[in-house]
């Protein structure tokens, strides 16, 4: 799963987490048995494992947090703007024609024209998450709906039938 901000934990959460593996090393160099380095920390045995390799091989540094997980965006901060202002202009714009809903197939489109760069179409629904887009379900309203009517129905007729 990802997240709006590029990994699947900010920035604070991952210190938090290097944090607790610096202090593991603390206690594999007091010679702290894994399974009581689990138990005081809260964490499973083979993560301790995991964490005790990685600490003999190359030390504290070695526990240190990697950044976010992940593929690398191939679209930049100005880019990613420049999508989401696209966007906001509606697919008719585009020459997506008069339907004005974005689909998946439709903005990946969109990205190759504006950047020659291809997604795939969950790529593209990560990338749309990541702007902070979601997926929408469009409600079909009859274009002779009048929404003065609905507004005073409600607030005249629709009370008197709940007595």
């Amino acid at each position: 799963m990802r997240y709006p901000d590029g990994g699947g934990l900010s920035a604070r959460q991952r210190a938090r987490r290097a944090a607790v593996r610096l202090e593991a090393a603390g206690w594999f160099a007091d010679g702290v048995p894994v399974a009581e380095v689990a138990r005081r920390l809260r964490v499973s045995k083979t993560a301790v494992f995991g964490w005790q390799q990685r600490w003999r091989r190359g030390g504290e540094q070695a526990l240190a947090s990697r950044g976010p997980g992940g593929a690398r965006c191939r679209l930049d901060g100005s880019r990613l703007r420049r999508l989401a202002d696209a966007l906001d202009e509606g697919p008719a714009v585009h020459g997506f024609g008069a339907d004005q809903r974005w689909t998946l197939a439709r903005v990946s489109d969109l990205i190759a024209r504006m950047f020659h760069t291809r997604y795939t179409l969950r790529g593209t629904a990560y990338l749309l998450h990541r702007i902070g887009w979601s997926v929408q379900i469009p409600a079909h309203r009859a274009v002779e709906r009048d929404e003065t009517a609905i507004a005073a129905w409600r607030r005249e007729v629709w009370p008197a039938g709940k007595r």
